[in-house]
C-alpha cells in the first residue's frame, strides 16, 4: 500500500485511533470486555474487510458484464471449532441478492465472490510480522552523493523488501553496493527512509554529513 494504516492508543480503554490515507476512525472493544463500544472491534474490522472486498469485486464484475443488478448485500460471521487439539477458524459469508438475478448469473457471481483479493490473502500463506523502531550504536554504512548521505545499519535491518519494492532505483539487494543514492532525487530518498520502522535507515543532508 502507498501509505500504511496507522494506529495509536492512549489510556482510554480500549479506544484506538486508526488513520488511513483519507481520514481516521475509532476502533474499540465491546462493554463486555471493558471497552465502550465506540467503534468496531478487531474481529468486526476483519469481517468488514472481507465483506467489502467481496461486494466491491462483485460490483466490478457486474458493471463489466453490463448486468442490471442494483443491490447486493452480504453478511459475514466467524466461529472456531477444535478437533484433535487443532483449532480452526471458519468465516461464513452469506450473499443476499436484493435485485432479480438469474440462476446462471448467481452461480457466476458466487465463484467471483469466492476469489476476491482479501479471501486469497486470508486463505494463502499469510505471515504477520511485527517490528519496533530501535535506537543505539550499530555498524553504519554510508552511501553518499552530492546532496544526501544515506546511513544504513545492517544489524537493525529487518524488512528490506519494503525498500526495494517501493524504490528499486535506489535499493538493490542483488548488488554488493546495496544502496545507490544516485538512483532517485534526494527528496524521494528521504521520503522512503522516513517509512523505515526499524531504525536501520537514516540520512544526512550534504551540509550536515561533515
Amino acid at each position: 500500500m502507498e501509505k500504511p494504516v496507522h494506529g495509536t492508543i492512549g489510556t482510554d480503554k480500549y479506544q484506538c485511533i486508526i488513520e488511513w490515507r483519507n481520514g481516521k476512525f475509532i476502533a474499540d472493544e465491546p462493554a463486555s470486555v471493558g471497552g465502550k463500544d465506540a467503534g468496531p472491534d478487531p474481529y468486526t474490522l476483519l469481517l468488514s474487510s472481507l465483506a467489502s472486498c467481496k461486494l466491491i469485486t462483485l460490483r466490478m464484475y457486474i458493471d463489466r458484464k453490463g448486468w442490471e443488478i442494483d443491490r447486493i448485500a452480504i453478511s459475514t460471521n466467524m466461529y472456531q471449532e477444535t478437533k484433535n487439539e487443532l483449532t480452526n477458524t471458519i468465516i461464513d459469508c452469506d450473499i443476499l441478492f436484493l435485485s432479480p438475478v438469474s440462476d446462471e448469473q448467481k452461480m457466476q457471481l458466487l465463484e467471483i465472490a469466492k476469489n476476491c483479493p482479501v479471501s486469497k490473502i486470508l486463505q494463502g500463506d499469510l505471515k504477520v510480522r511485527v517490528f519496533a523502531f530501535r535506537n543505539g550504536d550499530a555498524k553504519t554504512i554510508k552511501y553518499t552523493n552530492g546532496q544526501i548521505t544515506v546511513l544504513w545499519k545492517p544489524e537493525l535491518c529487518q524488512h528490506s523488501t519494503r525498500c526495494w519494492s517501493q524504490l528499486p532505483q535506489v535499493f538493490k539487494p542483488a548488488l554488493r553496493k546495496w544502496i545507490d543514492p544516485d538512483g532517485a532525487s534526494a527528496e524521494r530518498i528521504e521520503q522512503q527512509i522516513t517509512l523505515c520502522p526499524s531504525g536501520a535507515l537514516g540520512f544526512l543532508k550534504n551540509d550536515q554529513s561533515g
